[in-house]
């Protein structure tokens, strides 16, 4: 793996926010970023001759044109590019594996060949071995100030969330709030209706086990301003409520093949499909 930030371009709208997005990311993380263009190969019904030096002549114009904003908006940032052929979300996925971070478009439909449909995008976060951050082209919302939200479960392993979550809050200064989306399991029947706060000492059962699983990372990160609590309702629901204000949203993806390839979790389908925020999704065990 090579220490820097790599974002997928096609020239969409989508991809160019990708694009300023993971430069400023390089620039926190004072890596290189490496800007990736993805020709999909072999092209059907094979392109002409003449339409191949177009594209090329495209590809690179968009290219320099990207390296030269970066390098203007961040005069210190070292700013590689690649042109890639094959099939877009195999190339992609092999570039995620060898970055620190990959930044995609979220929903960018691109050119003639270009590659950033959300098939593509949904590909290379569900295989990608490292986190990648999807970005939408327009953020219409007004000066979001809800910092970072993470999607976390107490009962399963984490700490590649975990950590994840509070070196970008330590690099960015944004404060962290971790959600555990929870219901009250059906088998409690009337029992919950005959004891209203049976409820509330399942929550607070559950806060405390959210305070133990932060607990060594508030100490790691005295900096970083914390809030964790568990919230009633569907994990997909909550996180996507809470996305409306965030500036960034983290979820995690367990390690699992399905039949047809990788598998992404209904709740990190969902918040990615439906987050106004850009959305970091980390690869756990």
């Amino acid at each position: 793996m090579t220490a820097q930030v790599t974002a997928g371009l096609d020239g969409s709208d989508e991809s160019l926010a990708a694009a300023r997005w993971a430069a400023t990311q390089a620039v926190l993380r004072e890596v290189p970023l490496r800007l990736v263009y993805v020709e999909e190969w072999p092209n059907t019904p094979a392109a002409p001759l003449a339409f191949s030096h177009t594209l090329d002549e495209r590809t690179e114009k968009l290219m320099q044109d990207e390296t030269e904003r970066a390098r203007k908006e961040h005069p210190d940032l070292e700013v590689v590019t690649e042109h890639a052929r094959g099939r877009a979300a195999e190339e992609l996925t092999a570039a995620a594996n060898e970055a620190d971070l990959t930044v995609l478009g979220s929903r960018g439909l691109g050119g003639v060949h270009g590659f950033l449909v959300g098939s593509v995008s949904l590909a290379v976060v569900g295989a990608a071995r490292q986190p990648v951050v999807l970005v939408r082209a327009k953020d219409e919302r007004a000066r979001p100030e809800g910092g970072i939200v993470v999607g976390v479960d107490i009962y399963h392993p984490c700490e590649a969330l975990l950590a994840f979550s509070f070196n970008e809050a330590a690099r960015t200064g944004m404060p962290l709030r971790f959600l555990h989306s929870w219901t009250l399991p059906a088998s409690y029947g009337y029992a919950a209706i005959m004891d209203p706060g049976l409820g509330g000492e399942l929550g607070d059962q559950l806060l405390g086990g959210l305070d133990d699983l932060v607990a060594p990372w508030r100490k790691r990160y005295a900096g970083v301003e914390v809030e964790a609590k568990p919230v009633v309702g569907s994990p997909a629901y909550r996180l996507v409520e809470a996305s409306q204000t965030a500036q960034l949203v983290i979820v995690g993806r367990r390690s699992r093949r399905m039949p047809l390839g990788p598998h992404l979790g209904h709740v990190a389908h969902a918040v990615i499909h439906h987050s106004p925020a850009p959305v970091a999704v980390v690869p756990l065990a």
